[in-house]
Order: C-alpha cells, then sequence, then structure tokens
C-alpha cells in the first residue's frame, strides 16, 4: 500500500466533501485509541483550525484521555472535553437500568451519547462529524449502531485494522497508540479481539484474501450476516397507493 498517495487521495477527498455540502470544516471524537487517531492526523491536514476533536470520557479508562490528549498535542489539533459521566447517570436512572440490564445494552448508551455530542458541536460548527470505523469493524458490525454509525463520513472505513495501523506509521501518530490493544472502552478490559473471538490478523486476511481456516470463517460470517441490518438504512415498504 502506497500510504502517501493514499494520505493524499484522503484528505482531497474529505476536503471536497465537507466543502461540497457547504461546511467549513469537522468534528470528531477523539478517544485516545487508533483509529481517532488516523481520523485526527487527515483531518488537521485537510481543515487545520476547522478540525475539532472531542475527548468524551464517560467511566473510562484515564489513559485514554491521557493518549487522546497526546495525540492532539502530537497533530497541533484543537480539542475539548466534555465529561459524559452524569449524562450517563441520568439516562441510566431515566430509563430504569438495573443490575439485570444486559451489560451490552448499557454499555452502548455510551457511543450513542458521544454521538449526540458529536453531532452537537458539529452543527454549532456548521461542520460534518467524521467516523472511525474502519473496514474491518464494519465487515463484521462491530460498531454501536446509531452510536460510533451515526455520523456523516467514514474516511477510513475502505481500510482494513493493519492498512490503518500502516498509515498511522507514516502519519506519524504516536508509538504508545499504534501498540495498545484495540478497545471500544465500554468497560473495563474490554478488547475488540476478545470480544470478536478472532485476532484482527485473522479477520483481515480473511476480508482482503478470501481465505481462512473454517472457525475464523464461521466466525467472520456469522458476524456479518447478524449485523447486516447495522450497514442498512432504515427500509421502506412499497406501497401501491
Amino acid at each position: 500500500m502506497n500510504t502517501g498517495q493514499i494520505v493524499e487521495q484522503l484528505v482531497d477527498w474529505l476536503r471536497e466533501y465537507v466543502y461540497g455540502a457547504g461546511c467549513r470544516g469537522v468534528v470528531f471524537g477523539l478517544s485516545g485509541g487508533l483509529d481517532s487517531a488516523v481520523v485526527a492526523a487527515l483531518a488537521v491536514r485537510a481543515f487545520g483550525d476547522d478540525a475539532l476533536g472531542i475527548i468524551m470520557p464517560c467511566y473510562s479508562d484515564p489513559t485514554d484521555a491521557e493518549h487522546a490528549t497526546l495525540c492532539a498535542e502530537t497533530f497541533g489539533l484543537s480539542v475539548i472535553t466534555v465529561d459524559l459521566n452524569q449524562a450517563f447517570d441520568t439516562v441510566c436512572q431515566t430509563l430504569s437500568v438495573t443490575a439485570d440490564t444486559p451489560p451490552v445494552v448499557v454499555a452502548n448508551i455510551k457511543p450513542r451519547l458521544r454521538m449526540l455530542t458529536l453531532n452537537y458541536y458539529a452543527a454549532l460548527r456548521q461542520a460534518l462529524v467524521i467516523g472511525g470505523t474502519n473496514r474491518s469493524e464494519w465487515v463484521t458490525g462491530y460498531f454501536t449502531k446509531h452510536g460510533d454509525s451515526g455520523v456523516d463520513l467514514m474516511p477510513i472505513g475502505p481500510l482494513v485494522k493493519r492498512q490503518v495501523r500502516e498509515l498511522a506509521a507514516h502519519l506519524g501518530v504516536p508509538q504508545v497508540i499504534i501498540d495498545k490493544a484495540p478497545s471500544a472502552g465500554l468497560w473495563q478490559g474490554q478488547t475488540d479481539e476478545g470480544e470478536m473471538g478472532i485476532t484482527y490478523d485473522q479477520l483481515d486476511d480473511y476480508i482482503l484474501t478470501g481465505q481462512a481456516d473454517a472457525q475464523v470463517k464461521a466466525i467472520v460470517d456469522s458476524l456479518h450476516q447478524r449485523s447486516e441490518h447495522k450497514r442498512r438504512p432504515a427500509p421502506m415498504p412499497e406501497l401501491n397507493l
């Protein structure tokens, strides 16, 4: 992969899409993870001061905010912090969340609160919201419907995780972020690979080559099939009116 050429293509695409929509910049979540760091680097190259990263702790690992701040300092990114702890507590109380509520249902409140926050600031700034979902996550449905998928554009959507990592190295993402275990940060100790039951290398190989052992193929095919509704717009019936 020619990383330099890919960066140029993505920066040009971002500018064309955003300015074509009559907007002047972008807003995105800065999680401290690999994908958001790559998005940050691309956004700054494309829009400079009109790129805004938002750090949104929600009972998160403090290291995530530290890595997000490091990323912002590395790229000279404008950033604000919006603490969502109280908002999360209020929503849980309003919805009568209990200890018996399935953990994943509760955890998915967090990315939906973050998306509400991003869209609010985007509207204030006449900006669009960039998402950090990559191809590996898109294929398996490893994102929250109406959460981290509720964005205006996904610049790294064509790239599998290993390609995002290559791009990160080229862009100068801090090594500590490149090396950390991928995690959505939904609960303490949660990792992407632990949840999926396969490694990103296995997943990426299957996506790129169509080849995998039977167990990996079965897991990926099942994840893809069960998450198909996430990748489609809300269906409408065809009526004879």
